[in-house]
């Protein structure tokens, strides 16, 4: 026969009784490294546009500006999940009757937890405007739909260099061009998905181009051989821009998680007196 064990209330289990995470720790480290990055980052912003300037040869180059914003996210990513780290390790619950190796584990934990309840808030944060702005285009819909035809978009300027004549037409000259309208949306479903015209639709623009501008059509061919080389320069500029600033931010966030981890074990250490002590 097997014996069970009833443990009486009152009994001493060797777990103390506090709970492993100090929530309000957490919460308060979060919330102190949201507000700090959001202060550098005003900062970074104010910084970026006084280097920046539209005369050539004034400011920074592209990518000395791109490299620069990927390693100030790493700088704040690094003070404030530092900070906050910190204070998750120095405001939480002492542990009584824990090993020092569970506590420094422990420690390590509400750090890591303080930076990803930071990262969650700011997300949050940061897609509630782009929740707010995509409501107020879905009911803004109708009227978008009726006013579409005299609304720029992204391929109006490739249209426009297409369609541009040698000689410039008089004041008053000219009537609305309902080619423009239809070139526009081959050219954005083409390269919607970083596509290409297909031969048909070249062809179909080659003389369209040479209709609107008096161009030959060996022109009017390099003309858009030249419009689409540069939608596809534009649009792998943009995507490798995207990219590199996915890989920054990844780096950033990474960098601040181990930040913030080793934080917390020093305020940890700093609550409970013991960090000198460790260190030896």
């Amino acid at each position: 026969m097997i014996d069970t064990v009833v443990i009486q209330p009152g009994t001493d289990t060797g777990e103390p009784s506090v709970s492993g995470v100090s929530w309000p720790a957490v919460a308060a480290g979060a919330v102190v490294s949201c507000a700090l990055t959001l202060v550098l980052l005003a900062f970074g912003i104010g910084l970026g546009l006084s280097v920046v300037s539209p005369w050539s040869g004034a400011g920074v180059s592209a990518t000395t500006f791109k490299n620069g914003t990927g390693l100030y996210l790493i700088v704040v990513a690094m003070l404030a999940s530092s900070i906050g780290g910190y204070i998750a390790g120095r405001l939480r619950t002492r542990w009584v009757g824990v090993h020092s190796d569970e506590v420094y584990f422990r420690d390590t934990a509400h750090g890591f937890i303080a930076w990803a309840f930071a990262s969650v808030l700011g997300a949050v944060l940061l897609a509630s405007p782009a929740s707010s702005l995509i409501g107020g285009v879905a009911s803004g819909a109708g009227q978008a739909a009726t006013a579409a035809a005299s609304q720029s978009g992204p391929m109006d300027g490739y249209v426009d260099t297409l369609l541009r004549p040698d000689t410039p037409a008089p004041a008053g000259v000219g009537a609305p061009d309902s080619s423009r309208g239809e070139m526009t949306r081959l050219f954005t479903s083409s390269f919607r998905d970083g596509g290409d015209l297909k031969p048909a639709d070249r062809t179909y623009v080659s003389k369209v181009v040479a209709a609107r501008t008096g161009l030959s059509q060996a022109d009017a061919d390099k003309r858009v051989n030249d419009v689409v080389t540069q939608v596809k320069s534009d649009t792998d500029a943009a995507r490798k821009a995207t990219a590199q600033l996915a890989f920054w931010l990844v780096a950033s966030l990474l960098i601040g998680a181990f930040c913030a981890s080793l934080a917390a074990t020093e305020g940890g250490g700093l609550r409970d007196g013991t960090w000198r002590t460790s260190r030896r």
